[in-house]
C-alpha cells in the first residue's frame, strides 16, 4: 500500500482513516493504518535524524542526490514497519483495540 499522506497539511489523516473502517475486514484494516502510522513516523524521524549530521563541504549535494536520499529514507520506514517494526504500530493497535482511545 503506498503511503501518499503528507501529515503537515493534513494531521487527522489518522482519525479519517480510522472513521472509515467497518465491517469483518475491521481487524486487518486497523493494523494496516497502525502499520501507515508507523512508517511515517519513523519517516519523520529519520528525516530529523539526518539533519544532525554535518555535511561535509567538499561536494556539494545534488537536487537529484537529495530526493534520491529522501526517497531511501521513505522506502526503508515502509519496510521497517512492514517487518516487525519498532513496536510502535501494535502499541497503537492495542490500544484502539482495547478500547483506550477513541475519537
Amino acid at each position: 500500500m503506498e503511503i501518499n499522506v503528507d501529515l503537515y497539511s493534513d494531521p487527522t489523516i489518522l482519525q479519517k482513516r480510522m472513521e472509515s473502517l467497518n465491517g469483518n475486514k475491521e481487524d486487518e484494516a486497523l493494523k494496516e493504518v497502525c502499520k501507515e502510522f508507523e512508517s511515517i513516523f519513523l519517516a519523520m524521524m529519520f528525516k530529523e535524524m539526518k539533519k544532525t549530521v554535518p555535511e561535509n563541504g567538499l561536494i556539494e549535494k545534488s537536487t537529484a542526490q537529495k530526493i534520491f536520499e529522501e526517497m531511501y529514507i521513505d522506502e526503508l520506514s515502509k519496510e521497517i514497519s512492514k517487518k516487525n517494526g519498532v513496536g510502535i504500530a501494535e502499541m497503537l493497535y492495542q490500544q484502539f483495540k482495547n478500547g483506550y482511545v477513541t475519537w
